[in-house]
C-alpha cells in the first residue's frame, strides 16, 4: 500500500521508491483461528480495488481489478494491530464491528478504510498474470475504469479510449510505444494526481494555465517574499527543514503574523518516519504560537501559494492550533463500484479538535494559487468552516484532493490515479476546478515579479486591517 497521501504527483514521484510487480498465489484460508489475532485472515477493502492477507507477522496487499490480481506492497507486524511498511509508515488494523469487519488507518492520512472478511482471494490471484503488452493495457484500462471518479466531470469517455487504443496494442508493441499510448489516454484528464511511470520516465501534468510546484519555483518565490514582503520584520524564522517560515509583520501590517507553508512533507531528513516530521512541526508551532503571540496577533496570513502537498494529517494538526471550537473539516469517501462511478463508500467526517496549549483563533487570510496542490488544498478546505473567520485571497487551487493509488502493471510500469472525493458540508467537491478565492488577485505572474508587486499579500494585509 502506498502511503503517499494527497500529495502533488510531481513531488510524490520523486520520493516514491519503485514498487516491484509480482504475481500472487492465493492461500485458501481465512477466518481467524484460536490463538491468532482476530484480524488475521483475508480481507476485501471497500473501494480501492484491494484485497489484503494478514498472516502472522505479515500484511500483504493484492491490487485487484475485474481481470487481474497483482501483488502490491507488504508490511511487517510491529505490535498488536500495527504494521510498518518498507518506508517506515505505520498502518493500524482494528477489528470490528463484529468479527467480519475491520478498519485500516494510515498515520500519514486522515480517515479509515473499511475491511470485510472474505473466505478466499479473487480467482485471478491464483494464477500468474501474463506480462504481454495487451494484458498490461487491460490492467491499466480497468484500473482507471473501476476506480477513477471524474471521467464525467472531465468530459472523457473512457470506453471510447479503449476502443480507440486497444487495437494499436499487440505482442510486438514496444515499452516506449505502450508508454506513449498510456500517456495519450490520460492526457485529456489534465489531472495532477494522474501519472504513468516506467523506471525514470514519467508522464504527469497539471491543470492548463497552472504550473507544478518545484524546488526551483519555491526558492525563487521565497527569496522574492523575503526581500519584498518581509523586509524589516522584527522577527522571522524558518522551521521544518525550511518548509515553514514565520514572521511578525511591520509597517502597515504591524500586529499581523505571516505563516508560509511550502508543503506538508519534508520536515525532517529523507527517510525519517512520520513521527519525526510531526515532531518537527510541533517544534515550529510551539515556537510560533506562544501564549503571548496568540494574544496580541490581530490577524494571521497563511501563505499556501507554492505548496506541493504531502500529509493531510499534518494539515489537520495545524488546523487544531487555529480553533477553540471542534468542527468538521470535510468528509471523505471513495468510489466503491467497478462500473458505477456514482457509488461510494460511506462518507467519513474528518474533525478538527482543538489542540492543547496556546491556539490562535482570530481572523485568517489564506493565500492560494494553482500551485496550491493536494494536501495544500485539503488544508485550505479544512479552514473553510473554521470558527473565527477565514478569507481566501489569490487564485483557485489546483483541484486534486484524493490520496493517490499506485497500481502495478504486469509489465513493470506503474499507473497512478485518485479514487477519493473530499466533500464540503454541502456534499460537493472542488476536484478539477479547485477551491476558489473570495478575493481574486494575480499570483507570481511575470508582471508581478517585474514590478516587484505581490498583490495577493497586500490585499490580505488590507483585509485583516479592515481597510477593504
Amino acid at each position: 500500500m502506498r502511503t503517499i497521501t494527497a500529495t502533488a504527483i510531481t513531488l510524490a514521484l520523486a520520493a516514491a521508491a519503485a514498487t516491484a510487480t509480482a504475481t500472487a498465489t492465493a492461500a485458501p484460508a481465512t477466518a481467524a483461528t484460536p490463538g491468532k489475532p482476530s484480524t488475521d485472515g483475508l480481507w476485501r477493502m471497500d473501494g480501492y480495488g484491494t484485497a489484503l492477507s494478514l498472516d502472522g507477522d505479515t500484511l500483504q496487499e493484492f491490487q485487484t481489478t475485474s481481470v487481474s490480481c497483482i501483488k502490491g506492497d507488504s508490511a511487517r507486524r510491529t505490535g498488536p494491530g500495527t504494521y510498518a511498511t518498507a518506508d517506515g509508515t505505520t498502518l493500524t488494523v482494528r477489528p470490528g464491528p463484529g468479527r467480519n469487519r475491520a478498519t485500516l488507518g494510515y498515520e500519514t492520512s486522515v480517515g479509515h478504510r473499511w475491511l470485510r472478511r472474505i473466505q478466499e482471494l479473487p480467482a485471478e490471484c491464483t494464477r500468474p498474470t501474463p506480462q504481454d503488452p495487451r494484458t498490461a493495457f487491460d490492467v491499466f484500462w480497468h484500473s482507471f475504469a473501476e476506480n477513477y471518479p471524474f471521467f464525467a466531470a472531465k468530459g472523457v469517455d473512457w470506453q471510447d479510449m479503449r476502443d480507440r487504443y486497444r487495437p494499436k496494442v499487440h505482442q510486438d508493441t514496444t515499452r516506449k510505444e505502450l508508454f506513449g499510448i498510456f500517456s495519450d489516454m490520460v492526457r485529456p484528464l489534465y489531472d495532477a494526481h494522474v501519472a504513468i511511470r516506467d523506471g525514470d520516465e514519467v508522464f504527469a501534468q497539471v491543470r492548463p494555465g497552472t504550473q507544478p510546484p518545484s524546488e526551483e519555483l519555491d526558492t525563487k518565490v521565497k527569496k522574492f517574499i523575503t526581500e519584498r514582503d518581509l523586509r524589516n520584520t522584527p522577527y522571522r524564522q524558518d522551521f521544518a527543514n525550511g518548509r515553514i517560515t514565520y514572521a511578525d509583520l511591520a509597517g502597515r501590517a504591524a500586529g499581523q503574523g505571516y505563516l508560509r507553508i511550502s508543503g506538508f512533507a519534508g520536515y525532517a531528513p529523507d527517510g525519517a518516519p512520520y513521527p519525526v516530521h510531526l515532531a518537527e512541526l510541533d517544534k515550529a508551532l510551539d515556537t510560533i504560537l506562544t501564549t503571548e503571540r496568540t494574544r496580541r496577533l490581530k490577524g494571521l496570513i497563511i501563505d499556501l501559494r507554492i505548496n506541493g502537498g504531502g500529509s493531510d494529517a499534518l494539515g489537520i494538526h495545524i488546523a487544531e492550533r487555529l480553533t477553540d471550537t471542534p468542527y468538521v473539516a470535510y468528509a471523505k469517501h471513495a468510489r466503491n463500484h467497478p462500473t458505477d462511478p456514482g457509488r461510494h463508500t460511506r462518507p467519513e467526517p474528518i474533525r478538527v479538535v482543538p489542540a492543547d496549549g496556546p491556539r490562535y483563533t482570530g481572523p485568517i487570510a489564506v493565500l492560494t494559487s494553482g500551485t496550491t496542490v493536494s494536501a495544500g488544498e485539503t488544508f485550505t478546505q479544512a479552514l473553510i468552516d473554521r470558527p473565527g473567520g477565514t478569507v481566501r485571497v489569490g487564485q483557485p487551487t489546483q483541484g486534486v484532493f484524493s490520496d493517490v493509488m499506485m497500481r502495478n502493471l504486469p509489465n513493470g510500469m506503474t499507473a497512478i490515479l485518485p479514487n477519493e472525493e473530499f466533500l464540503n458540508r454541502s456534499g460537493r467537491t472542488y476536484d478539477g476546478t479547485g477551491i476558489p478565492p473570495h478575493l481574486t488577485e494575480p499570483v507570481f505572474t511575470k508582471e508581478e515579479f517585474a514590478k516587484k508587486r505581490d498583490s495577493a499579500f497586500d490585499r490580505a494585509v488590507s483585509v485583516l486591517r479592515n481597510d477593504v
